[in-house]
Formats: C-alpha cells, sequence, structure tokens
C-alpha cells in the first residue's frame, strides 16, 4: 500500500453504518489502528490480503484508493455480494462516477456527500479532505433505511430518490 491508501472514516460516519448496518462483523480492508474505530468483529490488513478471502454477513469497507486497489476492491464488494456472502454491506469511496472502478458498484444505492470528509490519521488528528467528495454504496434488504440514515442531516444526498420503490 501507499500513503494515498490511507484515509480513516472519522466516527460520525462509522455511527451512521452501524446504525444501518447493525453490528459490523467485517472490515475486509483495515488495519489495528482503523478497526479501534470501526469495531468490527473481523477485519483484514493489507498482509491478510482481504481479496483473496470470502466477504460474509454485514460489510464495512473503505477501501485503499489508489486507483489499482480501489477498482479490485469495488469489483469483490459486488461480487461477494452478488454471490450471496454479503447480507449487508457499505462501501466508502471518492464519488468517482466516471471512473471504472465505480461501474463496480453503481448498482448499489449510493449517497454523495455534500463537501468532503476530513478523514482522519493514525492518531486520530484530521489529515485532511480528500480531493473530491465521497461516495457511500449500498447492498442489502434495507436501501430505505440506509437512504433516511444518511440523508437526514443534510450531508449526504441521494439521486433520483423519487424512484427508490419503483427499484426496489
Amino acid at each position: 500500500m501507499n500513503q494515498n491508501d490511507e484515509w480513516y472514516t472519522p466516527d460520525y460516519w462509522l455511527e451512521l453504518a452501524r446504525e444501518v448496518l447493525g453490528t459490523i462483523e467485517l472490515d475486509p480492508a483495515s488495519c489495528l489502528i482503523a478497526n479501534q474505530r470501526v469495531k468490527a468483529d473481523v477485519f483484514f490488513t493489507d498482509k491478510d490480503d482481504g481479496l483473496s478471502k470470502e466477504w460474509k454477513g454485514k460489510v464495512w469497507c473503505n477501501p485503499p484508493y489508489s486507483a489499482v486497489l480501489v477498482k479490485k476492491f469495488t469489483k469483490k464488494f459486488f461480487e461477494e455480494y452478488t454471490k450471496g456472502n454479503i447480507e449487508e454491506g457499505i462501501m466508502l469511496t471518492n464519488s468517482g462516477t466516471d471512473t471504472l472502478w465505480n461501474q463496480n458498484i453503481c448498482k448499489g444505492i449510493q449517497v454523495y456527500t455534500i463537501g468532503r470528509i476530513s478523514f482522519l490519521q493514525p492518531d486520530g488528528t484530521e489529515k485532511a479532505t480528500g480531493s473530491r467528495g465521497q461516495c457511500f454504496t449500498y447492498v442489502g434488504k434495507n436501501p430505505r433505511k440506509f437512504i433516511e440514515v444518511f440523508t437526514r442531516d443534510n450531508k449526504c444526498w441521494c439521486p433520483n430518490i423519487g424512484l427508490i420503490d419503483n427499484v426496489y
């Protein structure tokens, strides 16, 4: 991994994810420091190679942001959901709707941040905002709950929210 891969998620967003998922059972792209905040039952580090493992249950994933790795993680996320391994999942990525890796997950429900997330460094201090806004992608049987939780504080918005009942 490189320096651009370490973007720790602030507690606010993790609390929303836990509200939707209940328990985070798996974080496939984590480390000991990040999991102190995520509190996943199981997490994979770069040494564990989460891409080579099966992802099961309720999954939270803030994948590495380098182009090669984010493409692999987004592909794996949707494949594991399609196989029935992921019961529910939320993935945090940049809002790169023009990217090939976003094509891997755009069939999920996506909400976009209003502004940019100030990510954290390992010591918990703010690192910086990313180069663009972020996107949370949800897969599972509770898309309405996901949208309600992530948009209620007006920090995220959901495109085509009026179509949700016709699709899901």
